[in-house]
């Protein structure tokens, strides 16, 4: 895996402008952060911790891990619960992902498809050759 960082532009901090690959793909939908009996927890922090378990458990399901994951999209339904909660977010981001940062996305949506989701993530892997 290669970074792709411009010289001279400032570094991103916990994500990445760009990563060139080559591998496996493994494609994960909107995953959310609900249990296998589909009970959401309280809050966002404690959704995206579910919904990064949730993530990893598929990827193993295709033979991939954490480091392997290139893209992430967050869908997430409150700007500003993720900005008042960021520190605790990038914590659990690193507890469980590692200090591997792929190139990422935020988007705030009015709302999601599971009524009490406050944040789903779509991910791309690439396992190396």
């Amino acid at each position: 895996m290669k970074v792709l960082q411009p010289e001279g532009w400032p570094r991103p901090k916990g994500y990445a402008n760009g990563i060139a690959v080559r591998g496996q793909q493994v494609f994960l939908a909107g995953i959310v952060g609900w249990d296998a009996q589909g009970c959401f927890p309280a809050g966002l922090v404690a959704q995206f911790r579910r919904t990064l378990h949730n993530i990893i458990a598929i990827l193993a399901e295709g033979g991939a891990r954490p480091e392997h994951v290139v893209r992430m999209t967050w869908y997430i339904t409150s700007r500003d619960d993720y900005l008042a909660h960021g520190r605790e977010i990038g914590a659990v981001y690193r507890e469980i992902m590692g200090k591997h940062f792929p190139v990422m996305a935020v988007v705030q949506v009015v709302a999601l498809m599971e009524a009490e989701a406050q944040i789903e993530i779509e991910v791309t892997a690439v396992i190396p050759d």
